[in-house]
């Protein structure tokens, strides 16, 4: 039976009006917020005061730009520190699991597997609130065990701080980097890397120097996600960040009293970074699926 020309004619216009408003949710809102981090007002809001850039790099008083903001840029070098070590981390452990689970075939393997991809539906509260009481336990054990005195090194390193937030990002993003590397590494003819080694080199040698190049661009977008996914991190870094707040957690508890148009400047800033490094992840990504 063929469909009757008006009911698909439905259809297509229900999708297209679809299509313009899901664009319109996701898109007017940033476009807004860009438009008003150039707004002269010191309030983030309509009607339009004036052209000015002074909210990216003023230092007057009664405008202070993100570039002369101390606080906020010690929190943005926060979330770079902790961004940095949570990347470095998972792309270690995420190449070491996808060898792994991609070529080694052992007991237990499928629930080893399992525990690594649980963290992924743990809600980041719940991981920030496990993790916090985990540390705790272990804290409350070192003073019985030794003393105050003899733990308190230890114990300021488990206390919320740097450490904690980077443990806490990384038990989740961690597991993202292996799905990311392990997709691209189950693609990888072994043929190649058995002929490296039958002219000569070591296994070791074939690995770096065939199938690394090879996972190279997984690498790339792994590493791009991990860091995007930390540094924008809030509900699992709030409850384990100290005395040095990341960004996100800075701008929150900014924002619970007061807001000018400097948090639209740096959302601004924030937004051509992330599309800067999507648009490269996405660029090496094409690259490999051509290749």
């Amino acid at each position: 039976m063929s469909k009757k020309p008006g009911s698909s004619t439905s259809l297509k216009t229900i999708y297209i009006i679809y299509f313009i408003a899901f664009l319109l949710f996701l898109f007017v809102p940033l476009i807004i917020n860009g438009i008003l981090a150039f707004n002269s007002d010191e309030v983030p809001s309509f009607p339009w005061r004036g052209a000015t850039f002074g909210w990216f790099y003023s230092s007057s008083e009664d405008q202070v730009g993100v570039l002369n903001d101390a606080r906020m840029i010690r929190a943005i070098g926060a979330s770079f520190r902790v961004a940095g070590m949570v990347t470095l981390l998972s792309l270690l452990a995420g190449t070491t699991s996808s060898f792994l689970f991609v070529r080694e075939n052992f007991w237990g393997k499928q629930a080893l597997y399992f525990a690594i991809i649980a963290p992924l539906v743990i809600p980041g509260v719940i991981l920030g609130i496990s993790i916090l009481v985990f540390f705790n336990g272990i804290i409350g054990g070192l003073k019985a065990t030794f003393g105050p005195d003899l733990a308190r090194p230890i114990v300021r390193a488990l206390r919320p701080g740097s450490l904690l937030v980077i443990l806490g990002q990384f038990s989740f993003i961690g597991t993202i980097a292996t799905l990311v590397i392990s997709a691209r590494l189950r693609k990888f003819p072994i043929e190649l890397e058995e002929a490296a080694m039958d002219l000569g080199s070591s296994r070791w040698g074939a690995i770096f120097s065939v199938t690394v190049p090879y996972l190279f661009p997984a690498l790339l977008s792994a590493g791009i996600l991990a860091f995007l996914l930390s540094f924008e991190n809030f509900a699992t870094t709030l409850f384990l960040i100290g005395p040095k707040p990341t960004l996100p957690i800075f701008l929150y508890s900014r924002l619970r009293f007061f807001i000018t148009p400097e948090i639209n400047a740096i959302s601004v800033i924030l937004m051509a970074g992330t599309a800067l490094l999507g648009l490269l992840s996405m660029t090496m990504r094409g690259r490999a699926e051509v290749g």
